[in-house]
């Protein structure tokens, strides 16, 4: 278990005030480093430090919905779809006024690491993305999934009930220890280092942007309106060009050759396997993440 690493800032973006962890010196190549779901910056704890004595300026945000991460009205949707967490990255990069940064994540984080890099090349210089090619189009109800999805898919299909808010709300702790737990069979990490995570998990929009996000992809959710047109282009899983590293972690039960794929590539781009690790990859294997930055740099 790690302090978190770097100074607490926020920043007003066009619909956060988002929180985010910034380490290493102020003129240093730029990254931005993007936990998923259900984790927060703390999976970076041991891969900042790395990329800040390489003199890197490494920014980690907490995501909408997590830690002291805020909407800014109340009458902004609570969405956790892709295009939202495309939109936020993308306005992080220009409330900062960040020239041209590698962007890396994995789960949510690296969902929005890649549409930033697709439809914004111009402010995006590389990409890490945890898992391969993580964009989605719209969900197909005539589309088969083996009996072996489905299976995978149960915490999806427990925040598909109509009292998921409310169970969700009593049990979100219990629910992400263990999401934790069968994601990461090898990562034997104790009570502490969960618990200084599970506190990002009482921000007052944690449950709604979550079962959001997990009815949004099933067609069980309206899209925030706001974000239509970006959602549109998400949609169609455009190509992204910039030069990217894609990280595979083998254990796990969302393990998925899918990551090795690189037909959505079009710019350079390395593969990096890594045995025995699964989903949480940057707290499981900080030092590969930092390598697979380092690389593109």
């Amino acid at each position: 278990m790690a302090d978190p690493t770097g100074t607490l800032r926020s920043v007003r973006t066009t619909m956060l005030n988002m929180a985010y962890l910034e380490s290493g010196p102020a003129g240093g190549p730029e990254v931005v480093l993007l936990h998923g779901f259900p984790y927060d910056v703390h999976t970076y704890d041991e891969v900042a430090p790395r990329l800040a004595a390489k003199g890197c300026r490494v920014i980690v945000p907490y995501l909408r919905g997590y830690g002291p991460t805020r909407f800014i009205d109340a009458a902004i949707p609570r969405s956790g779809e892709q295009a939202a967490l495309g939109k936020d990255l993308i306005d992080l990069i220009e409330a900062l006024d960040l020239k041209a940064p590698i962007v890396g994540g994995y789960d949510w984080g690296g969902r929005a690491a890649c549409i930033a890099a697709a439809l914004r090349p111009d402010r995006v210089k590389g990409l890490v993305t945890g898992g391969g090619y993580n964009m989605m189009a719209d969900y197909d109800p005539k589309q088969l999934l083996p009996p072996l999805m489905h299976h995978l898919f149960w915490y999806q299909y427990y925040l598909h009930r109509p009292n998921a808010h409310e169970h969700l709300a009593a049990q979100r702790d219990e629910y992400c220890r263990y999401i934790w737990s069968s994601w990461s069979p090898t990562w034997h990490f104790d009570d502490a280092t969960f618990a200084q995570t599970a506190r990002s998990f009482a921000n007052p929009d944690f449950v709604d942007v979550v079962v959001h996000s997990y009815r949004h992809r099933w067609a069980l959710a309206d899209g925030d309106p706001a974000l239509a047109e970006l959602a549109r282009k998400a949609a169609t899983r455009p190509s992204i060009s910039v030069p990217t590293v894609a990280l595979y972690g083998e254990a796990g039960a969302l393990a998925t050759a899918m990551a090795k794929d690189k037909s959505r590539f079009t710019g350079p781009w390395q593969f990096m396997s890594l045995p025995g690790i699964g989903h949480n990859i940057p707290q499981e294997a900080p030092a590969a993440m930092a390598d697979a930055v380092l690389r593109l740099l």
